[in-house]
Order: C-alpha cells, then sequence, then structure tokens
C-alpha cells in the first residue's frame, strides 16, 4: 500500500520543479521547499515525467523503494530534466512550457504472466527477461485505452521483446499516486 493516501503530495511537485531550476542556474535547492518535503522521508518508487506542449519530454525514476521519496524525486527529476537518453537536456527557455508529473509507487510484487493479473487502470507492469526489462506507469495502459493483454504486449516492446514474451517471462505489477501540475 502507498503511504498515508491522505498527505498532501503536491509540495514534491515543487521540489521536483525547482530541481530543475537550480541545477539549470547552478545554485542550491531551495531550503524552505526541501524543507517542506522531509516529511516524506519513506522510501519509495518515484517517476517523474515531464511533458512539452503534451509531449513527453522526459520520464525517469526508481521503481524499487531505495531512496528516502524526497530524495528520488530530487534524483528522479534531474535525471527526467537531463538524462533521459531519449531526449536533450531541458533549457532554461523551455522551463515556462514543461509540466511535471509524479509517480509515487508501491513496491512492486510478482505475479502470474496472465491478463486476468492486470488491472487497467490502477497496475503499472515491470516485466523481466533475461537481460531486458521494461516498465511502463499505470496511466501509459489509461491513455492508450489498453486491454490487460494489449498492456502485457506494451510493457514487452518497452523491454524490447517480442509481444507474447509475457507469457513466459517475471511479471510485476504496481500501483501509484499521480500528482500533476
Amino acid at each position: 500500500m502507498l503511504s498515508d493516501d491522505k498527505m498532501d503530495y503536491t509540495s514534491l511537485l515543487k521540489l521536483a520543479r525547482n530541481t530543475i531550476e537550480s541545477s539549470i542556474h547552478d545554485v542550491d535547492i531551495n531550503e524552505d521547499i526541501l524543507d517542506d518535503c522531509k516529511q516524506f522521508n519513506k522510501k519509495q518508487g518515484v517517476f517523474v515525467t515531464l511533458h512539452k506542449h503534451g509531449e513527453l519530454r522526459g520520464c525517469i525514476g526508481f521503481p524499487y523503494p531505495h531512496l528516502e521519496l524526497y530524495k528520488a524525486v530530487i534524483e528522479a527529476a534531474r535525471s527526467a530534466a537531463f538524462n533521459d537518453p531519449r531526449f536533450s537536456a531541458v533549457k532554461e527557455d523551455e522551463l515556462n512550457n514543461i509540466d511535471i508529473e509524479i509517480s509515487v509507487l508501491t513496491e512492486p510484487e510478482t505475479i502470474n504472466p496472465d491478463p486476468s493479473n492486470v488491472r487497467i487502470g490502477t497496475d503499472g507492469l515491470i516485466i523481466k527477461k533475461g537481460f531486458n526489462s521494461g516498465l511502463l506507469l499505470p496511466q501509459v495502459f489509461t491513455e492508450y485505452n489498453a486491454s490487460p493483454e494489449e498492456a502485457l504486449q506494451m510493457t514487452c516492446q518497452k523491454a524490447g521483446l517480442s509481444k507474447d514474451a509475457w507469457k513466459d517471462a517475471e511479471l510485476q505489477r504496481f500501483q501509484a499516486i499521480i500528482i500533476r501540475e
């Protein structure tokens, strides 16, 4: 289960934006914003997704709870803005056109590779087979109006596997609280 669902996660959006802005200007993160977020000290997985004019501009995160949430948001925000290999680094003149989305994840659980175990609108998926792995957040399947089987196929494609590789691969699901600007 996610940490207290009654918590106000919106301060994490301010932290992500300030992290990107401070990195561009080569200054420290605003201490007040950082202090507001230190309440998020439980280790949790998180993804930071950047959109520019509605199009993906960067998305990086940590599916497993290795860092305290506020620290994971800082690392994921920096990586989404400057280290996503699919995109060039975010520039200062883009900041006003970038919207930030944060997905706070539950710990992934292993499930049997069967479409009946996939809940569209609730579950994100991780697939692993050999040296390949792929992850898609829950909102991706909703955006594409995917069926459970299509969700499994999409995750396989993300991992660079054949679309039916899910039938004999390690499969995990997770849920997310999604916070958007």
